[in-house]
């Protein structure tokens, strides 16, 4: 098939390269515009422009998709255009374009987790599976007919970026599954159930703040959330304190303050909760590096009957 990619970040990557690697024509890819990042704000390209730039395919950068992306679309004759995590709105005049209309790789299982952050709110709340779907782009959010799905189970253990990774690989591969079939003209599109819908907010660094009054379960879910941004966290010693890993909920609860640190060895420190004590495995201090228990013990001497607030 001749496409049109569009995506901007490591997400998006793996799809990507599944298109190229099925052989199908990558008639150019749309990528967000270079932006600062960093600490030194140097001017830094998308995951995506590099791979296409590998990749020897045509990058196309506009700050937004208007009438004019439309006509050059229209010359470009796809007969799909691929979204995935690409980050800017299309208007109606690009999702006519292509023959087979635009498609779009989303991480969740819709109508479940529509919009900016499904992967971090399903392990906050506590999902036992999610998924891909590969979903055919109207003009709501998130709202078009399913083409496609698979699931994956949501572990005790795993992080955002853990999630990301796997769904991204996950989601290539249904990809180019799911082009053979609107292709040979075999697919059969769902219509979603708007009411059984549920909206994944952006992500703001204030909810990484952690109240040690929850309890341990949803400090645990938290925790793996916010991996690797924007970190949960909480004070000690009048410092920041970011909290990168924890392990499993398994310990009875403790007759202490909230944040009250109850157990301090050299595998985890356990901190009383709402409800439960959470055991913490690998830790930052403001101003550090992250350090797996024993090394913030023995950098740090934290007693047991300190105070995380």
């Amino acid at each position: 098939m001749n496409i049109v990619f569009a995506g901007t970040p490591a997400f998006a990557v793996p799809s990507l390269r599944a298109l190229a690697a099925a052989g199908h024509v990558l008639a150019a890819v749309y990528t967000q515009p270079d932006r600062p990042a960093g600490r030194g704000r140097r001017t830094t390209e998308g995951a995506v422009k590099r791979a296409a730039l590998e990749l020897r395919l045509p990058v196309q950068q506009p700050s937004k998709m208007t009438a004019q992306t439309a006509a050059e679309l229209r010359q470009l004759a796809p007969d799909v255009m691929v979204v995935v995590a690409y980050g800017l709105i299309l208007p109606e005049a690009v999702l006519q374009v292509p023959r087979h209309g635009c498609i779009n790789v989303h991480a969740s299982l819709l109508p479940r987790w529509r919009g900016a952050a499904p992967i971090v709110r399903a392990i906050e709340a506590g999902d036992p599976i999610t998924g891909i779907t590969i979903m055919q782009v109207d003009a709501g959010l998130d709202t078009g007919d399913i083409l496609a799905q698979r699931e994956t189970p949501i572990s005790e253990d795993d992080t955002a970026q853990a999630l990301h990774d796997r769904l991204a690989e996950l989601g290539a591969e249904l990809l180019v599954q799911t082009l053979n079939t609107i292709a040979t003209g075999t697919i059969a599109p769902l219509p979603q159930d708007h009411a059984a819908a549920c909206y994944a907010a952006k992500i703001h660094k204030s909810e990484a703040l952690l109240d040690w009054a929850e309890p341990a379960q949803v400090l645990h879910r938290r925790i793996r959330a916010f991996n690797p941004w924007p970190v949960a966290y909480t004070h000690f010693r009048g410092r920041v304190l970011r909290i990168w890993e924890v392990g499993p909920v398994e310990q009875p609860t403790q007759e202490a303050p909230p944040g009250t640190l109850v157990v301090v060895d050299r595998s985890e420190i356990h901190v009383s909760t709402g409800a439960g004590t959470l055991p913490i495995r690998r830790l930052q201090l403001e101003g550090g590096k992250p350090l797996d228990v024993q090394a913030f013990v023995n950098g740090y001497h934290p007693k047991p009957g300190e105070r995380l607030i």
